[in-house]
């Protein structure tokens, strides 16, 4: 059943905040249907809105700060009143179903810590982020929220990715991939060792072995298990060389007239590789394990990323994501 409660999204979040935020969110209430309501300063807002002819459409929650883009963790203590930290107030009052930045990282994971807590018998959130693999996306996490884990905390985003996979791609049995230096079971430090043992151990997941970074596109594995500084370093590392493919492509294309021509020839190809590997795409990454819905959007989003941001946090929170992983977590903790 859908949940009639609007999407709360930062709107002073962003490289492009909030003129970015305010279309994308017009967006996605007026092409997608969906129910919104900004958080930020009024003023700044409603003149925004007004651009759009939108002004008694969408309602604005008052906040008095925002976090800066370089500001870290500490922020979210510094600034108790900053737009993620009321947006998130909203979510834990249940006035909203989900919340929707695209700021800092570092300051949504803490605001989110601290504001909606971690579930019952969830040891560290993780941050999961879905790359574009064939023929379904594959998640990776942790992508930043926990850049240090102990073993029992791999396994455990295993179950968090796996009861995302589940709601978001219908895959009955995720297949879930400890992401190492090879393929071997004795491969990696002392942490992936003894994550291997416990992962091949857990009843209710389907370990299929260690990952390597060069799986990461090739659909080997549903979900994709590593810390947070593994994880963020191995996303980013991608991001870059897919945009550094995609230069040299047009650098190509440009300087050769047959080059140009086939590229005419394959538009419609390439325009759905370069939609494939679009990460706004995708909506966003997702914080998982807190009681409540919480989707990241790429700190550089423009308005089309911000509306699928929405409709994924729509779509998670009507789902049921947080129960679903509650359920996971407590099966696996009576095992």
């Amino acid at each position: 059943m859908p949940d009639s409660r609007p999407i709360a999204v930062d709107a002073m979040g962003g490289d492009h905040a909030p003129h970015a935020i305010v279309a994308g969110a017009v967006h996605a209430v007026r092409e997608r249907g969906l129910q919104v309501v900004l958080v930020g300063s009024p003023r700044v807002l409603y003149e925004s809105l007004a651009e759009h002819d939108a002004a008694l459409e969408i309602p604005i929650v008052r906040a008095e700060e925002a976090l800066a883009m370089d500001e870290g963790a500490l922020a979210s203590l510094r600034r108790p009143r900053s737009s993620i930290a009321v947006a998130c107030h909203l979510l834990r009052r249940g006035d909203v179903s989900a919340v929707v930045s695209a700021g800092s990282t570092a300051g949504i994971v803490a605001t989110g810590k601290l504001r909606l807590k971690a579930q019952p018998g969830v040891l560290r959130p993780a941050i999961a982020v879905a790359l574009p693999t064939r023929p379904r996306p594959t998640l990776l996490l942790d992508a930043g929220a926990t850049a240090e884990v102990k073993p029992e905390v791999l396994v455990q985003f295993g179950h968090l990715g796996a009861a995302y996979a589940e709601l978001a791609f219908g895959i009955t049995e995720p297949r879930v991939g400890l992401l190492t230096i090879g393929s071997e079971a004795e491969k990696g430090n002392k942490l992936v060792r003894r994550a291997h043992e416990l992962l091949g151990a857990a009843p209710s997941l389907r370990f299929t072995g260690n990952v390597e970074g060069y799986d990461l596109l090739t659909g080997r594995a549903d979900v994709i298990v590593t810390d947070g500084f593994t994880g963020n370093v191995a996303l980013k590392t991608m991001e870059g060389a897919v945009r550094y493919a995609f230069d040299e492509l047009r650098r190509t294309v440009e300087e050769s007239r047959v080059a140009k021509l086939g590229a005419f020839l394959q538009r419609s190809r390439l325009r759905e590789l370069s939609g494939r590997l679009d990460a706004e795409a995708y909506g966003g990454a997702v914080l998982l394990g807190l009681n409540g819905t919480v989707v990241i959007a790429h700190g550089s989003t423009r308005a089309p990323g911000v509306s699928a941001a929405c409709r994924l946090a729509a779509d998670l929170s009507a789902g049921g994501l947080v129960a679903r992983i509650g359920e996971r977590i407590t099966a696996h903790r009576s095992r």
